[in-house]
């Protein structure tokens, strides 16, 4: 039996399920981030879709700052941290409206509260 389970969802599913972002997606998403050995195929979907959006002929900063407040709210906190990396990970205006929501969300904060 193989010890690797994080073969599925591909980066191109959890991609397409960050840009629906619907009451589905939010549970199917939730699952996902229940799961440890899940976290990398979350994180390569989350770069997927922040490079799509920024690769978009529309830029939709409000979508982007709801994903990550929703993001920010919703991970537990051994991914924050990760979460905030990728949103630094670029000066594109995307990843700016993300960051932008994912720091209104605080749960960095909450993960990692100042001493």
């Amino acid at each position: 039996m193989s010890a690797d389970p994080a073969a599925f969802p591909d980066r191109e599913t959890v991609a397409d399920k960050l840009g629906a972002l619907g009451e589905a997606e939010k549970a199917y998403l939730g699952l996902l981030m229940e799961n440890a050995q899940q976290d990398e195929n979350l994180l390569e979907g989350l770069d997927l879709y922040l490079n799509r959006a920024a690769a978009a002929r529309f830029l939709n900063a409000l979508k982007l700052e709801r994903l990550g407040e929703w993001l920010g709210s919703a991970a537990p906190a051994r991914l924050q941290i990760r979460l905030m990396e990728t949103a630094r990970s670029s000066r594109h205006a995307a990843y700016g409206a993300f960051r932008t929501g994912l720091t209104r969300s605080g749960g960095l904060d909450r993960a990692y509260p100042k001493a």
